[in-house]
């Protein structure tokens, strides 16, 4: 599974939203987020209008059995909209720590850090 979650970060860095939904179960569960792949990718798309050179780098990864334990890091320079917040070109760069579960090549649960707070408060967003 070590080579399978690289090839979905070499999605995600390519910002493939395509072949990142190959990746993620129609139905895949995600806590505190709305659940489908569709959200799951429109999260991404709002993402990637937000900060069109983000990128992951994988910290550490951790397989066993149906699970993932990923640690990566996220980056990029907010250059478009991002949820209401006109662009600041701000560099931001934060710590991600997700759980995942997989079935059958696909993404079916998802937990993880909400990372929503931090990535706003480097924008200088008063009030997060």
């Amino acid at each position: 599974m070590h080579a399978w979650y690289a090839d979905y970060l070499d999605a995600c860095n390519r910002h493939d939203l395509a072949d990142i939904r190959s990746f993620v179960a129609s139905t895949v569960r995600r806590s505190h987020l709305p659940g489908g792949v569709d959200a799951w990718v429109d999260d991404l798309a709002d993402l990637f209008r937000g900060f069109p050179d983000w990128r992951w780098r994988r910290i550490q990864l951790v397989v066993e059995d149906d699970r993932i334990a990923a640690h990566v890091r996220g980056s990029g320079t907010h250059l478009g909209e991002y949820r209401g917040v006109a662009p600041t070109r701000r560099h931001v760069n934060i710590a991600e720590f997700s759980m995942y579960r997989v079935a059958k090549g696909r993404f079916t649960e998802f937990a993880g850090a909400d990372t929503g707070f931090e990535l706003m408060s480097q924008l200088g967003v008063a009030g997060v």
